[in-house]
């Protein structure tokens, strides 16, 4: 079983909430989300709200923070293969409380169909709050150019 290893990222004025699966091999070593460089996620959201890329983990909490925008993932813990969503089993779903009463969140994403899955799951009888599910930004969604994920992400400014 794999906990999950950094906590999650928002403030009181963060106005959305973007959930992924669990982090990936190359997330879990840098200890930050979307760590991995094919993965699309931060080319997309600097993208969306018209901004530079953030590169560094100092630049991308900056982002997040000045954006708005909270990040977390639905898995605390499972047992996975490597960075294959489709290798998770025996699932632990994160509490979401404390980010639900501690910030100001009008919409919750999820990023991709396995966090749509277990957020539906786990988390959405808890909460009862749904979730938009966006396409997912990693590399294993190749049927989904980057300008095409753009165009699709771009619903999360209008709860910013």
């Amino acid at each position: 079983m794999m906990k999950h290893p950094f906590p999650p990222l928002y403030r009181g004025d963060s106005k959305i909430l973007i959930l992924g699966s669990f982090p990936s091999v190359k997330s879990r070593q840098q200890n930050f989300f979307y760590g991995h460089p094919q993965n699309r996620f931060w080319r997309v959201l600097a993208g969306v709200l018209d901004a530079e890329v953030p590169n560094t983990i100092e630049d991308k909490k900056d982002f997040l923070y000045q954006h708005g925008i909270a990040l977390w993932d639905v898995l605390a813990a499972c047992e996975i293969e490597g960075s294959a969503d489709s290798s998770i089993k025996n699932v632990v779903p994160n509490d979401l409380s404390p980010i639900l009463t501690g910030a100001q969140i009008r919409a919750v994403f999820v990023n991709g169909r396995t966090a749509e899955k277990y957020y539906r799951k786990y988390i959405q009888p808890l909460t009862g709050r749904q979730a938009i599910c966006l396409p997912s930004t990693s590399p294993a969604n190749a049927a989904w150019t980057e300008d095409r994920l753009k165009e699709t992400w771009r619903i999360i400014a209008d709860f910013l």
